[in-house]
């Protein structure tokens, strides 16, 4: 590589642990833990491996309108603890998150305070350990954890969405730091979200989320998977959650089966496509339960909802297919929903290894 390559402007700082650790934090470069100093050895072995240039341009990020070059991408992820091997992952991340559908700017500012998820499918998910089993949604891997927090120092650091600042979160979520998991494909009765994407089962891809907050639910005793269906689509019918309010601008949600209730939905010959409809046409409130409170002031609904009528039915989301179906987690019973925000869409990118 080039040693005139590396661009960025190098700073002097005194040797020490804690010296270093204190001119991050003054500098507002860091979520609040302590970061891997981005030293230009380690943005150089971060760089090596995926083989281009550094100064290759990805795009430009709003609300700064700041240009995304890979080695800014490759400072956030050596300062998150990422190892060389799962930059491939983190710059599909940032692609998927600069798509005009994900909205950065509009879903990381918002006083909603949604959270990035990136869910990784394909053979790279298990070669680099990216959990998708018990624990996917806690601590425990480095893949998982530096990955995730790869793109929210990405968000913070590029982008400049700085919590009050161009960040106005009310409360935000501690998916903040990092949400990154993968698929539990090895159990999965269907087949993974990148083949359903029309991907080789080969190649891998990470799938991009904006989320308000994950909602567990248990049904531990429920015979049959369309009455464990029943049991998951009821937590979903409940005042104060935004995506009723929103479907006329993209509201989605994700439903993460755990494998026992995959299995079961399954066994009741039930298809991904099945499960999303049955969400769609179940999930829904009467408009005289939502009208008056919540986010009524700035709903959003198509114009096939009648609003004069009070017994119109509201459903959670626009249609079937902003429906995410996802099979990740371990033993238990217990699967969740995740709900997303209103001006943001999933997006999706395949990640592209070097040669």
């Amino acid at each position: 590589m080039n040693p005139m390559s590396i661009r960025s402007r190098r700073v002097e700082v005194e040797a020490s642990y804690d010296a270093i650790q204190d001119y991050y934090e003054r500098q507002g470069w860091t979520d609040g833990l302590p970061v891997v100093p981005a030293t230009e050895d380690l943005v150089r072995k971060m760089l090596q491996p995926y083989g281009q240039d550094p100064a290759t341009s990805l795009g430009v990020v709003q609300p700064r309108n700041a240009e995304v070059t890979l080695e800014k991408v490759a400072i956030n992820a050596v300062m998150a603890g990422c190892r060389p091997e799962y930059f491939p992952v983190v710059v599909a991340a940032v692609k998927a998150a600069l798509q005009p559908d994900f909205n950065i700017a509009g879903v990381q500012a918002t006083t909603g305070g949604a959270a990035p998820v990136v869910i990784v499918n394909g053979p790279l998910a298990q070669e680099l350990e990216i959990n998708g089993d018990s624990g996917c949604f806690g601590p425990g891997y480095r893949s998982n954890a530096s990955i995730g927090r790869a793109l929210r120092l990405f968000v913070r650091n590029v982008a400049g969405l700085i919590p009050g600042e161009m960040d106005k979160a009310t409360l935000a979520l501690p998916a903040r730091y990092t949400f990154c998991f993968a698929e539990n494909e090895a159990r999965s009765p269907w087949e993974p979200l990148h083949v359903e994407m029309g991907l080789d089962p080969s190649a891998s891809m990470v799938t991009l989320m904006g989320v308000r907050g994950m909602y567990t639910i248990m049904e531990s005793t429920s015979p049959t998977g369309i009455q464990v269906l029943r049991t998951l689509v009821g937590s979903l019918r409940t005042i104060g959650v935004s995506n009723y309010y929103q479907t006329g601008t993209g509201a989605q949600l994700a439903l993460v089966l755990c494998p026992e209730h995959a299995q079961e939905i399954h066994a009741s010959g039930l298809t991904k496509q099945d499960v999303r409809e049955y969400v769609f046409q179940n999930a829904r409130m009467p408009l005289k339960r939502l009208e008056g409170i919540a986010h009524y002031g700035n709903r959003n609904w198509p114009r096939w909802i009648d609003e004069s009528d009070p017994d119109a039915m509201i459903p959670i989301v626009g249609s079937a297919d902003d429906v995410l179906v996802v099979v990740a987690g371990g033993d238990g019973r217990h699967s969740a929903w995740l709900a997303g925000w209103g001006v943001t869409r999933r997006t999706t990118q395949e990640v592209e290894l070097p040669e």
